[in-house]
């Protein structure tokens, strides 16, 4: 391969998101069976808006004035916003440095039209530096 390996070599594509109205048990089940830990967030008319992860739900526990409200609460409160997003052309040094620039752990990859088409995490990353 010549040149340097892009976001788009590596990202999960077509990624599963999940409505910001949506509840916290549903996205909480998403993560669990599909072994993920986030999910790009949008709004009715499919537009990110956010981003849920496993450490937005830990956070959210750890609140008590959220814990008592936890059955009623949807994504859209909990969710980290606005979601970080990266180009499929953007090279994977990019990717890390945006990662630990912002101190997350995935990054949403969108395209010319900001719409979601993968996701790129720092599992990404590090399978990608193997040999």
């Amino acid at each position: 391969m010549t040149g340097a390996r892009t976001v788009g070599d590596v990202m999960t594509a077509d990624p599963i998101s999940v409505a910001e109205t949506a509840s916290l048990a549903e996205a909480a089940g998403i993560l669990d069976s599909k072994k993920i830990s986030g999910l790009p967030v949008v709004d009715e008319s499919g537009a990110l808006i956010g981003v849920l992860s496993q450490t937005d739900l830990v956070r959210a526990r750890a609140n008590q004035t959220l814990v008592s409200n936890w059955p009623g609460l949807a994504v859209g409160q909990i969710m980290t916003k606005p979601a970080l997003t990266i180009a499929s052309t953007a090279t994977l040094e990019e990717a890390a440095g945006e990662m630990e620039r912002h101190r997350v752990h995935r990054l949403v990859v969108v395209d010319a039209d900001a719409a979601p088409i993968g996701i790129i995490s720092t599992s990404d990353l590090v399978r990608s530096w193997l040999p």
